[in-house]
């Protein structure tokens, strides 16, 4: 598979699922705030629409024509019109006649009727106001005004009179702050209700942590997602199990070992019960003289199953001790050998042949020499307990590079050769070696049993 495949496989198996929060976000506020910006543009093309709904239904009543019409004709006959544009005194005798029919809202302009010369007129004053007078310059042509011609009588004449009303300017603040904030709601609504989602998960993973922290541990988090919640709830979902899994194994190793020394106990009693009825009647001299030896062999026999026994004990806990530690000291590595020498003879008196090869006279070596002991104590036992006295043992150790490696060989029995079922024995021999900063191989070769190490 191609890399491109992958990366198709995987965009169709996750999807934007996958995304990152932040990227995520950041896609949301472009698409709100464009779609935050079209929702103004929509609203400011269609002010005129807005502004007609609301004179329409009776909201409000910005400008009356009628009534409008009926001042210029009631105030007309009061004065004469100038002229021509650039009569200065009939342009000042008129402006009463503007100042009682306009307001800051209202144009009006008077023409010849005959001529259609422009000869007086005013300005809305809202139109010279800055900003606003930019403002209207943008929205007049969509907004719209509202205009008329009225044919009125003056004092001088007949003339045309032309009138705009420019009321409808003042839906216009209050219609963009309306609009601005519909936009911003728009906007914002998008962005909260994603960050209210993310903050939903994130809640969950929350009481879900709650939860382990008070035990409870059967309950898989909920899917979280793709992105950085999901993945948190992913990881605690695996820590969850874990956790679950170390506990239930914990509980099982504390009822096997408390199993364990329940039933050492029980049945230590039996020989110590047998080994002091023995050493009573010794002690008391009750014994016939030619038993005496008998009875002794007894007791050494009883002695070694309780040794037997213990061993097992302190093996097992040590297996599932993590705790414990070595105790690693310099010390001569003839240490060592001597304590493989002891071993060695110790298994000739069990009838073995012994073949050592042991050059560890010079130099030292970190180790704990108890631990060392008890390593090569269980090896060696269990070259008594399964190990064939048919074949030559074979130890060899030598010193290299700063290293000791030590080999262990012999022969399988054919007959009950199995090695114990727990290898409780093996595992705390292997668990010793690594605390030496070692390593422990086991090879089965045939019938041939060999330990490899290197501490």
């Amino acid at each position: 598979m191609t890399q491109m495949s992958r990366v198709k496989k995987i965009w169709k198996e996750r999807g934007i699922k996958s995304w990152k929060i932040s990227i995520k976000l950041l896609i949301l506020l472009i698409v709100m705030g464009a779609a935050s910006l079209g929702l103004f543009w929509f609203l400011w093309v269609h002010q005129a629409d807005a502004a007609s709904l609301l004179e329409n239904s009776g909201l409000v009543k910005w400008f009356d024509s009628e009534e409008f019409v009926e001042d210029i004709q009631r105030e007309a006959g009061k004065y004469s019109v100038p002229e021509a544009e650039d009569d200065a005194e009939g342009q000042k005798g008129i402006q009463p006649f503007f100042d009682s029919v306009t307001d800051e809202y209202t144009g009006v302009y008077i023409y010849g009727q005959d001529d259609g010369m422009y000869r007086c007129g005013r300005i809305a004053d809202i139109m010279g106001v800055y900003p606003f007078g930019s403002l209207m310059s943008v929205s007049q042509d969509i907004l719209g005004n509202q205009y008329g011609e009225v044919t009125v009588e003056f004092r001088n004449g007949t003339f045309d009179v032309i009138y705009y009303s420019y009321h409808r300017s003042q839906f216009i603040y209050p219609y963009m702050f309306f609009s601005i904030l519909l936009c911003v709601f728009v906007f914002l609504s998008g962005v909260l209700i994603f960050i209210g989602r993310v903050m939903k998960r994130i809640f969950k993973v929350k009481d879900k942590i709650t939860d382990m922290a008070q035990g409870d541990l059967a309950h898989p988090v909920p899917y979280c997602g793709e992105d950085e919640v999901g993945m948190l709830a992913k990881e605690l979902d695996s820590l969850r199990n874990t956790l679950d899994m170390n506990i239930k194994k914990e509980e099982s190793v504390r009822r096997a070992n408390r199993d364990l020394i329940t039933a050492i106990s029980h049945d230590l009693r039996t020989p110590l019960t047998v080994l002091g009825g023995y050493l009573n009647i010794l002690k008391l001299k009750r014994c016939p003289e030619d038993a005496r030896d008998a009875y002794i062999e007894k007791c050494i026999r009883k002695t070694e199953d309780i040794r037997v026994l213990t061993d097992r004990m302190f093996e097992y806990a040590l297996v599932y001790e993590v705790d414990e530690s070595a105790d690693l000291k310099q010390m001569p590595v003839s240490v060592l050998n001597d304590i493989l020498e002891e071993n060695c003879e110790f298994i000739r008196l069990a009838g073995f042949t012994v073949e050592q090869t042991l050059a560890l006279s010079e130099g030292t070596m970190f180790g704990d020499e108890i631990m060392l002991k008890r390593i090569f104590s269980n090896l060696f036992s269990n070259i008594i307990k399964y190990g064939d006295k048919k074949h030559r043992v074979t130890v060899e150790a030598e010193r290299a590079h700063g290293k000791t490696r030590i080999v262990l060989s012999n022969g399988i029995r054919s007959a009950g050769a199995e090695v114990e079922s727990s290898r409780i024995g093996l595992k705390s021999t292997e668990k010793m070696v690594r605390m030496h900063r070692g390593s422990m191989h086991i090879e089965r070769e045939n019938n041939t049993y060999i330990v490899n190490i290197n501490i």
